[in-house]
């Protein structure tokens, strides 16, 4: 990221950029809209959910049926099942971090990795950032390992620039948080789940989304795993045009899960669902 001042608002200059924010409310304002919201919005909300919990799973290599998801009460020991396990715990947990995250980003990071990991965690390297020589399992990013020192001070930046808020648009502030936890890969695990976790934390918490009802990962997740993969080289690069495609890519991203949403509202109101 930018050594500037605010970052984020550069970010938020750069061309394209502001198209994709205004398409991104347009499409969030239009799915608030909807009549089926001023009646049934906790039901859209829990759907909402575990659509993204699904979406966000078959990013990391379990792609299961939504039924099944929906079916399942036991996530037992696969790795499949405990990444999807691990994804509906995220999404509940998420909405359980909004008052902490703007004060202390790093602790509800902590609270995430923790809480994907579950009942199976297993020795001192859950909830906290990796040391030195521990390895990293996140076999969907094979990019260079940021070292454990780049890593503490890349967090440390990352949590300065929440913490003293600003004007940069939710659109930006998710994508960067998204991008940036993607890349450094600060866990021993789980780290894909935990950096979609953060963007659905910020882009509820910044009042865009703040009844969780349209969820970036079913985007992300629908778009495909390797257009998905070549946004995030674009953040990778740290270049203008590769920055400005990954926060278009998570624009996209989130008009697809209102696109998803507004599909569910239809249905409800249709009395099929």
């Amino acid at each position: 990221m930018s050594s500037a001042s605010d970052p984020l608002v550069a970010l938020a200059g750069l061309p394209g950029v502001a198209e994709s924010v205004e398409s991104v409310r347009k499409a969030v304002d239009r799915v608030y809209g909807h009549r089926v919201m001023r009646r049934r919005s906790g039901e859209i909300t829990s759907e909402a959910a575990l659509r993204g919990a699904r979406a966000s799973a078959a990013l990391s290599g379990a792609d299961w049926a939504l039924e099944e998801v929906r079916r399942r009460t036991d996530f037992g020991s696969e790795p499949e099942a405990l990444a999807v396990g691990a994804a509906l715990r995220l999404t509940a947990e998420a909405g359980q971090l909004l008052s902490i995250w703007r004060q202390s980003p790093l602790r509800v990071l902590a609270r995430l990795h923790l809480v994907a990991v579950g009942s199976t965690a297993a020795g001192d390297v859950v909830g906290r950032p990796r040391l030195a020589g521990e390895p990293v399992d996140e076999p969907l990013v094979e990019a260079p390992l940021p070292s454990a020192d780049e890593v503490a001070g890349r967090l440390d930046g990352l949590s300065r620039l929440i913490i003293a808020g600003g004007s940069a648009p939710a659109l930006v502030t998710a994508a960067v948080v998204h991008g940036e936890l993607l890349a450094l890969r600060p866990f021993a695990s789980y780290n894909g789940l935990v950096a979609r976790a953060a963007e659905r934390i910020v882009l509820i918490n910044s009042g865009l989304d703040p009844k969780a009802i349209c969820p970036a990962e079913v985007g992300h997740a629908e778009a495909g795993t390797a257009a998905y993969l070549a946004a995030f080289e674009g953040y990778l690069s740290g270049t203008a045009e590769g920055m400005s495609a990954w926060i278009a890519h998570c624009g996209r991203s989130v008009e697809l899960g209102v696109r998803e949403s507004t599909a569910v509202c239809e249905a409800l109101q249709r009395g099929a669902a």
